[in-house]
């Protein structure tokens, strides 16, 4: 559920209504609301207390400052995938004993910076990359955590794009390999190599690529510990999926019901790294109608937000509905909803039924919270759009709209060229 709801054919995000941030922001921009946020985070802490999991939201799914600091202080931690992720989690004072870093590429750099800010541990991805974080926690003088990510060679029935867990993906390690490494752990003595990590992907609407995952996992702890290797965490990801059309995904407390029964026999510290869930529903993109353009075989409602601001449809032919900001009973048609970009693959939606809309009519594609902002460029040299969040009845910019200035901040021009 979430709280975009109309009051008397007009869309409100919570009490405050849309049109009127419209008329004062300016478009297109995201919009938040804090208690769908925190709802949804409270869903899955809720569901899941029996085991105190460290809930670890994942930061590539939206990383604004305040969108991730609402969470923080509600007790959330962070999954992070890169240095600039754990500075923005560092600028909101994230508790670094929360925070757990993944990601296949893990630069020297990102590394130092991780250790020196004493984060809980790495999801570490590959051989290589265990040798590297121990030689740099040689030259700190520093022990660090790990949790191995193991690639289950489960397929999850989601797009290609965002499936993680088969093996031809590139991440994590197999079973064999991963068995390896706890046993010679003696071989990294900065290290304490003691947790397992399992991600299969995302938008997953089902249990069962869950279950079969951990399953999986379960006997290769088992098989560990039985060699006398010491497992204290188990990290089963994130990837529960949300609905954005006709998808019928599982609750939080479905999902907990269905994997704690597993996750009690293991007798591990659980943590889970919901994205999408959290922060999927609780976000939307405000955009402004600028033609409808009619030809013999198509209708098009060309608004001022692109791919550019919003990559999913484009990238995987996502889907997201798109709401009339003021509801009229204006006659339905069908319309590709198109953007401004030089591109044929610029679209929001396509071959919708729609009532007709006129120049300057607002629209929101909703379920946009989760790898929208996130997945932003200045494509065509387009300044990326504001981001605002709606707290107890009044709305807040926590993102102000580029400048044609911030386009060029950090370029230069060669002294040839002048």
């Amino acid at each position: 559920m979430h709280h975009f709801k109309y009051r008397n054919n007009r869309l409100y995000c919570e009490s405050v209504d849309i049109e009127t941030i419209a008329e004062e922001v300016g478009t297109p921009f995201y919009l938040y609301s804090y208690k769908t946020l925190i709802d949804h985070y409270r869903k899955i802490r809720d569901a899941f207390k029996g085991l105190k999991p460290i809930i670890c939201f994942s930061m590539k799914s939206n990383s604004n400052l305040s969108v991730c600091r609402a969470l923080v202080k509600q007790g959330a931690g962070l999954d992070i995938v890169s240095g600039g992720e754990l500075f923005k989690a560092q600028k909101i004072k994230a508790d670094p004993r929360k925070i757990v870093y993944a990601s296949v590429g893990k630069t020297a750099l990102e590394i130092d910076k991780a250790l020196r800010a004493g984060i809980l541990f790495f999801n570490v991805e590959s051989v290589p990359e265990l040798i590297m974080i121990e030689k740099l926690c040689a030259r700190l003088k520093k022990r660090a955590k790990v949790a191995i990510r193991v690639n289950p060679g489960v397929r999850a029935d989601t797009h290609k794009y965002i499936t993680t867990g088969t093996k031809e993906n590139k991440f994590g390690i197999d079973e064999n390999t991963a068995a390896s490494i706890f046993r010679q752990r003696e071989k990294f003595s900065h290290l304490d190599i003691v947790g397992i990590h399992i991600h299969i992907g995302s938008q997953i609407t089902q249990r069962e690529p869950f279950i079969k995952a951990l399953k999986k996992a379960s006997v290769l702890i088992r098989a560990l510990r039985a060699q006398g290797v010491k497992i204290d965490y188990l990290n089963i990801g994130g990837g529960l999926g949300i609905i954005y059309h006709k998808e019928r995904p599982q609750t939080a407390k479905e999902f907990a019901k269905a994997v704690v029964p597993l996750l009690k026999k293991l007798d591990v510290k659980l943590i889970l790294e919901p994205g999408r869930f959290i922060s999927g529903n609780s976000g939307i993109l405000v955009t402004r109608v600028l033609y409808v353009k009619r030809s013999p075989s198509k209708n098009f409602m060309i608004v001022d937000a692109g791919m550019n601001d919003l990559m999913r449809p484009s990238l995987y032919s996502a889907y997201h509905d798109i709401l009339p900001i003021r509801r009229s009973r204006a006659t339905r048609r069908k319309f590709d909803v198109v953007g401004p970009i030089c591109e044929s693959g610029d679209f929001l939606a396509k071959e919708r039924i729609l009532s007709q809309s006129d120049e300057g009519d607002y629209l929101a594609a909703m379920g946009a919270g989760a790898y929208g902002f996130s997945m932003s460029s200045n494509y065509n040299a387009r300044p990326r759009v504001a981001e605002v969040m709606v707290i107890n009845g009044s709305y807040y910019i926590t993102r102000n709209r580029e400048s044609y200035e911030d386009l060029i901040r950090g370029e230069k021009i060669p002294k040839v060229l002048r």
